[in-house]
């Protein structure tokens, strides 16, 4: 039932990406491959936490902290190429709708890179 907002985010990048024609395969595959890989390792830290495997080791925080400040970092990057992208879905030939889901697409991979951010800053000094 917990489910973290940055996969909820992250999702939404995944998904807007996919509905869009890409422009730049090389740069918007960079974003999907991102936003796929991180839902997947999130879950998967996510389930380790869940069955109390963070019990039996001390250095949790750091590991949870690494991890995602690590992807804060990959998903930075992933944003700012689909801004990249977005700048240049603007004078596609189905400029409206493909520069709006872009657009949005852009909007949730910042926000994903500050909460991947915000929550490795917050676990490493809680």
């Amino acid at each position: 039932a917990c489910v973290c907002p940055w996969q909820v985010c992250g999702a939404w990048v995944w998904i807007l990406v996919a509905a869009t024609s890409v422009s730049s395969p090389l740069l918007q595959g960079w974003v999907m491959y991102v936003s796929l890989t991180s839902c997947l390792l999130s879950l998967l830290l996510l389930l380790s936490y869940l069955l109390g495997f963070h019990r039996n080791s001390e250095k949790w925080r750091v590991l949870d902290s690494l991890y995602h400040g690590a992807t804060a970092i990959l998903y930075m990057s992933a944003a700012v190429l689909q801004a990249n992208a977005t700048i240049v879905s603007e004078s596609g030939s189905n400029s409206p709708l493909y520069y709006q889901l872009n657009s949005a697409a852009s909007f949730f991979a910042f926000t994903t890179a500050f909460l991947y951010i915000l929550h490795a800053f917050s676990i490493y000094y809680y």
